[in-house]
Order: structure tokens, then C-alpha cells, then sequence
């Protein structure tokens, strides 16, 4: 009787479930290390130690320190892109953002910027996670650029689709940083939703005469 490795090795979803195990594991410790003492204070080897892992796990999983405290920005840079993929028909692309932002706000999800008070002072006490996150709006913007030309038929280098992206974007960024504002100062998530949904409805409000009718599906 013959055998080789594979035999031994495990079914490839076992194998996927225990990376992704391990990855919320060392992001789960991280967190609380860097909300313990801080981001910038806080090592690898430290996480490394806490999660029972070697650092060079923790760096095979997460090549920069930022991305640990930030382990969701996958989606967070394809949410914008993904509602306007998604919208309904005859719903334009303001439209879609509007509805699925007040979805979001009214189920505090962490994407619209609902954290918590400890990790909301953790980025506010960063420099360098307060730089990432800027990143992170940039390149949901670029995302959005991307879904709003392939819904016009336009090119990415055109105008329109970067200007209305660039628009949207701000109103998002704005109703983001308002919600670590409010929490930051203390406010419940039932509070900030109730805030944050009425304040929406005037900032969207304000782009309705340029984008009511823009990327209309």
C-alpha cells in the first residue's frame, strides 16, 4: 500500500477555514492590543506573542501593521462601487448611495463608520491609522470612479464620472467622520443613527439638482 502527502493533507474548505481562523485571531488580539496602548506603541511581536502565533505569521497575513487594526477595508473600499452595481432598476447612483447609507446608518454597520468609542479614539490617536484611513476613502472613490463609467458607458479618465464620484465620496467621508465625531464625544449608536440619518438626508439632498438622474439603471 502506497501513500503520498496529500493524503494526509486536509479538505481544501478545512484548510481556508482554519487561515481564516488564524487571520481573525491575530486581528482580534491586535485590536485590543492597540486600543489597550495604542497603535504606534504597540509591536508585532506583541500581537505575535499574544495571538500564540511567530511574527512571521502575523506579517504573512497582514504585510503592514495598518492592516491589522483595519481588517475589513476590503470591503469598505468596494462598498460604494457595489451599491451602484447593485441598484435597482430605474434607481440612479445617488439615489442607490441614499438608500443604502440609510440602511447602513440605521443598523450602525462598522463601514459607515460605527466603531465604538475605544476603536473610534484609536484612530483618532494615530497618525499613522488616520493617514490609512484617508487612504482607504481614496481608493473607494477610485472604485466608485470605476463603477460609474461602466454604468454610462463612459471612460474612467472622464470628467463626469470622476467629478460625480469625487462628489459623492465627500458627502460619505463627511457623514463618516460626523459619526466618530459623535461617538468620540460620547453619543449611543441609537443616538448617532437617529443624528446621522437626518443629517444624511440634507447632505445627499444637496447633490439631487447635478445627480438625480446620473447613472439611472
Amino acid at each position: 500500500m502506497t501513500t503520498d502527502a496529500s493524503s494526509f493533507a486536509p479538505p481544501a474548505g478545512l484548510r481556508e477555514s482554519k487561515k481564516q481562523e488564524t487571520r481573525q485571531l491575530i486581528s482580534d488580539h491586535a485590536t485590543r492590543l492597540f486600543m489597550a496602548q495604542g497603535f504606534e506603541q504597540t509591536t508585532i511581536a506583541e500581537i505575535a506573542a499574544a495571538a500564540r502565533v511567530a511574527k512571521k505569521t502575523v506579517t504573512n497575513y497582514f504585510p503592514r501593521k495598518e492592516d491589522l487594526a483595519m481588517d475589513h477595508q476590503d470591503a469598505f473600499i468596494a462598498s460604494l462601487a457595489g451599491t451602484v452595481a447593485d441598484r435597482r432598476a430605474g434607481e440612479s447612483a445617488l439615489a442607490a448611495l441614499r438608500r443604502a447609507f440609510t440602511d447602513a446608518a440605521t443598523a450602525a454597520e462598522p463601514v459607515a463608520g460605527f466603531s465604538g468609542l475605544d476603536f473610534a479614539r484609536m484612530i483618532a490617536d494615530s497618525p499613522t491609522l488616520s493617514a490609512r484611513l484617508r487612504d482607504l476613502h481614496d481608493l473607494r472613490e477610485a472604485a466608485l470612479v470605476d463603477a460609474l463609467a461602466e454604468a454610462t458607458g463612459a471612460t474612467r479618465d472622464d470628467i463626469t464620472p470622476r467629478t460625480a464620484a469625487a462628489l459623492l465620496g465627500a458627502v460619505h467621508r463627511t457623514l463618516f467622520r460626523r459619526i466618530q465625531e459623535l461617538t468620540l464625544a460620547g453619543q449611543d449608536n441609537a443616538r448617532i443613527s437617529a443624528a446621522i440619518i437626518a443629517e444624511a438626508d440634507s447632505a445627499f439632498g444637496l447633490l439631487e439638482p447635478s445627480l438625480a438622474d446620473y447613472a439611472a439603471a
